[in-house]
């Protein structure tokens, strides 16, 4: 099975094997009707994941499958849970309909920031569907190869004082402190950042990850979930016009490649 479902607020390509890429802040488009509500710089929505369906299509070549949405992450955050609670307590957090830049500045205009029943409507609107969909695809995969691993990447700029002190390692490994996924699984990854030497990276630093692994990371019900930031600057040049770099892609590839491969390469222990 091979397909491609195409609605207004994502796309879902079905892949063979059994895993699953998200990439839930690779969305850019703000809907004409919420655009006025935006200061001019929030309409760049330069807190995207910027390029990263260019930069894992090659997810595609292995035989997973691949969800990516349309809609900016300004408009609602696919990676944050539907009541709205912080990810990261006792840190800055951005919020299910964000409020502020990653850098601290208001994203609206003065008084248009959105009402409790706004919000709701875009969580019916954007959010449910994008969630439905990872449901679906997580339990077509679980049913028909006894497993599934759910691969949520992300991208970031490599320095946000508002976010975190100091410089982001290249790669970020989240897991939710090894709740979910595997035991075997982490130490299979694991093992595939620490044996390259291109780029500095951690497991479960400062980005262990969002919603979507949390939730959708069910070790004990046979599906497995992982979460990757990167910085930005492993593939692309950290200031606009946020172009990707060819040479810094190629670089950059052969790891994701083999972690993907790693993820799909992993059994369950019987």
């Amino acid at each position: 099975m091979d397909d491609t479902l195409n609605t207004p607020s994502f796309t879902l390509a079905r892949g063979t094997r059994p895993l699953l890429v998200s990439l839930p802040h690779v969305g850019r488009e703000i809907p004409p009707a919420l655009q006025p509500l935006y200061t001019e710089r929030a309409l760049q929505v330069e807190d995207t994941d910027w390029h990263l369906d260019e930069v894992y299509a090659f997810a595609r070549e292995l035989g997973a499958s691949l969800i990516v949405p349309v809609y900016s992450r300004f408009v609602i955050d696919l990676n944050r849970p539907p009541e709205n609670t912080p990810m990261y307590a006792g840190a800055n957090n951005t919020e299910l309909c964000p409020t502020r830049f990653f850098t601290g500045e208001p994203l609206y205009r003065e008084g248009c920031a959105p009402t409790p029943t706004q919000i709701d409507e875009r969580r019916t609107t954007y959010w449910q569907p994008y969630h439905h969909a990872l449901q679906a695809e997580l339990a077509r995969l679980k049913a028909e190869h006894g497993h599934a691993v759910l691969f949520d990447g992300h991208s970031i700029k490599s320095e946000l004082p508002w976010l975190f002190e100091g410089k982001l390692p290249d790669l970020n490994l989240g897991t939710a402190e090894g709740k979910s996924c595997a035991a075997s699984l982490r130490a299979a990854l694991t093992n595939v950042l620490e044996t390259q030497t291109a780029y500095t990276q951690v497991v479960d630093g400062r980005f262990k990850g969002g919603h979507i692994t949390r939730h959708y990371g069910q070790p004990g019900q046979g599906v497995h979930a992982v979460q990757l930031e990167m910085c930005w600057s492993t593939y692309m040049p950290e200031t606009p016009p946020y172009r990707v770099d060819p040479t810094r892609t190629a670089r950059l590839q052969p790891v994701l490649r083999a972690l993907l491969q790693a993820a799909l390469d992993w059994t369950p222990k019987a």
